[in-house]
């Protein structure tokens, strides 16, 4: 079985995805081509010159105009100790384990919020991240809504719907998104600086090792700037991937020798988004995001959440993931959780389901069949 699964990726990337797996495409499809040969196949692309129409695109580099527009608003900052939120780090009774740590999040106004942005850095003791995710352009940043579309037409004609959620992304070169995927069709629009991929198709599920992490989540105090990280209570797990796919030099090796299929297997597909650029991330794909800002010191995006088709392909990844994969080398498991080699879809789903209860209760996603926490 597991030789047939090694046989599935090559095949993916030689039949689905082709030569040049992330199309570059130099205008906006029709909503035909954009449906036969990205949507069906679940298939990334880059799109240029799809939002240089956008006021937003020659305003918002400009931080002098988001704090005026911005000025009466209240938003949704999260601060975490290195800019990893919605990621694994040592179990805080534990250390020998992992957890899975949300971000410490507090209502701000929003020049408080960008001069926290601002001062996160290298020797600072947090890191602060614009990133609420839950629908948050539409409430929180309403003010900039004249500057950019409300949908994408071309991607709403050919799912078939408007957006169900359309989410603010501002932060620095510290804000990193480990490995997760997301039950939406994502067109991600990047207005300042950089966004860098990694990407890996659905079917390279058994290659991010996901498990049961317990959950917890940080908590700030503005008196001593130091961070606590607390359990949730009641106690509840979340599945997600176990992959940190740029491991520190001396924790290389360590990572390497247990997560070979990962490390050892096709590598995964790198993707930089430049300003003005969109890419569309299908439903499932598999992410990891790090950001370069501008010469302001911003990453800024903005991105459209499209319900995914739950149809055949989803029962396909539903098959795919409840198989048992047994690594050609032993993997060594972490104290004190519960792990499973392939943790079921359904433990995903309902894991899923009480993250975006607590993200964004009419049904966003979440990260790694969860919703992410930052992209």
């Amino acid at each position: 079985m597991e030789e047939k699964i090694q046989t599935l990726w090559e095949e993916v990337r030689e039949l689905s995805l082709g030569v040049t797996p992330i199309d570059r495409l130099h205008a906006p499809p029709t909503p035909l081509q954009f449906l036969r040969d990205y949507i069906s196949p679940n298939k990334p692309c880059i799109i240029s010159n799809a939002i240089h129409h956008w006021p937003a695109t020659t305003l918002w580099p400009s931080t002098s105009y988001l704090l005026h527009t911005l000025s009466s608003s209240a938003v949704s900052l999260h601060l975490t100790p290195i800019g990893r939120a919605d990621s694994l780090t040592p179990h805080p009774t534990t250390p020998s384990s992992l957890c899975f740590a949300s971000a410490h999040v507090q209502s701000t106004p929003f020049d408080e919020a960008l001069m926290f942005i601002r001062n996160s850095n290298q020797h600072s003791k947090f890191v602060a991240y614009l990133q609420q995710q839950n629908d948050c352009f539409r409430s929180e940043y309403s003010s900039l809504a004249a500057d950019c579309e409300s949908d994408i037409h071309w991607a709403s004609e050919a799912i078939g719907c408007l957006p169900e959620a359309v989410n603010l992304w501002i932060g620095n070169h510290l804000s990193e998104t480990s490995f997760h995927k997301d039950h939406y069709e994502n067109i991600y629009a990047v207005i300042t600086g950089e966004k860098h991929f990694l990407l890996l198709p659905p079917t390279d599920v058994h290659r991010m090792y996901i498990r049961d992490y317990p959950a917890a989540h940080y908590i700030y105090s503005q008196d001593t700037g130091e961070f606590a990280l607390e359990l949730d209570d009641p106690v509840r797990y979340v599945p997600w991937c176990s992959v940190n796919p740029y491991p520190s030099p001396e924790n290389k090796e360590k990572e390497v020798s247990k997560f070979p299929l990962f490390f050892e297997g096709p590598k995964p597909f790198e993707v930089t988004v430049n300003a003005g650029e969109i890419l569309y991330l299908p439903s499932m794909w598999f992410h990891h995001v790090r950001q370069t800002p501008d010469g302001s010191g911003l990453t800024i995006a903005l991105n459209y959440w499209y319900d995914m088709p739950f149809d055949i392909k989803y029962a396909y990844f539903n098959f795919l993931q409840s198989i048992h994969y047994s690594s050609p080398l032993h993997t060594p498991t972490l104290d004190g959780l519960k792990h499973e080699e392939s943790c079921s879809y359904a433990c995903t789903c309902n894991s899923m389901k009480e993250l975006n209860a607590k993200t964004y209760p009419a049904s966003e996603d979440a990260t790694d069949g969860l919703n992410n926490s930052m992209s």
